[in-house]
């Protein structure tokens, strides 16, 4: 039975045409259907024919198309937006690394032939990565709510530090100045958490990071809480940002609450299982 693949993707430089170029050749010639986000079609139609008469999606179309499996062109960026359409959609996520950095995407790049047979053929393994819950509360009413695959931060948005009561499980645990708090998934580990002195917890581990960045504190050191904690981010300056995954921010004000909990709703994403 022939596959139904969508194609998701960044710019990238014009000495990537032949192999885009050849890689979707590699697709049709494995009998796999493709769907193509309208962006990164518009993109590849402009510097090649091999695209034309596919159909394209977007956010609100995807669910029309019954997709096997997603296939991300870019780093570890275009896989997180490329999460934002497939969760929950039950899609699993395959990365080639376009970008400079690939935690996410896959690192040993197979040749563009054997990922179209891999694909075909369904020579790969699937993976559950946790995401991360977030609830903004202000004057005590929930004012939004999103999730992250890799990070939630709270952090400043201007040249002061930011003052953030934490509690973990309804206790108390510090209250940090700090140019950012960080709460990442195992996912997220090797992201920013990782950058700002943050262990390394493998993907099957049920564990989030917590670790504020540049703190002012007695006690300011990373941890390791239980997917089944509540952490709570109380706001004691007069203005933060939280930023999910570097994709959605928004302003936060003085005595707001930010509410992080594990996700019941995972990424799935695919790796290409070795020859």
């Amino acid at each position: 039975m022939s596959k139904t693949v969508a194609v998701f993707g960044r710019l990238y430089p014009s000495d990537l045409n032949e192999k885009v170029e050849l890689l979707i050749k590699d697709l049709f010639d494995n009998n796999i259907e493709l769907v193509i986000n309208e962006p990164f079609y518009d993109f590849i139609n402009a510097r090649t024919n091999a695209v034309k008469g596919v159909q394209v999606y977007d956010r609100s179309s995807f669910h029309n198309f019954n997709v096997d499996l997603m296939l991300v062109l870019g780093g570890d960026g275009t896989m997180l937006r490329a999460a934002q359409i497939c969760r929950g959609k039950n899609v699993p996520i395959l990365g080639i690394n376009l970008g400079h950095v690939g935690f996410l995407a896959e690192i040993e790049r197979p040749s563009l032939s054997e990922i179209a047979a891999a694909i075909a053929d369904g020579s790969f393994s699937i993976e559950e990565r946790m995401t991360l819950s977030y609830e903004l509360h202000r004057n005590g009413k929930m004012i939004d709510s999103g999730w992250a695959l890799n990070e939630v931060l709270v952090e400043r948005n201007d040249h002061q530090m930011i003052d953030l009561f934490v509690q973990i499980d309804h206790r108390p645990l510090s209250r940090w100045w700090c140019d950012s708090v960080i709460c990442a998934t195992p996912t997220g580990s090797t992201a920013y958490a990782y950058s700002a002195g943050g262990p390394v917890v493998w993907p099957e581990v049920d564990a989030l990071v917590l670790l504020p960045l540049a703190a002012h504190s007695l006690f300011s050191r990373p941890m390791v809480v239980s997917p089944k904690s509540e952490i709570v981010l109380d706001l004691g300056s007069d203005s933060a940002d939280l930023n999910a995954d570097g994709i959605r921010r928004i302003t936060l004000q003085k005595n707001d609450r930010v509410i992080l909990t594990s996700d019941k709703e995972d990424v799935l994403l695919a790796h290409i299982k070795a020859a």
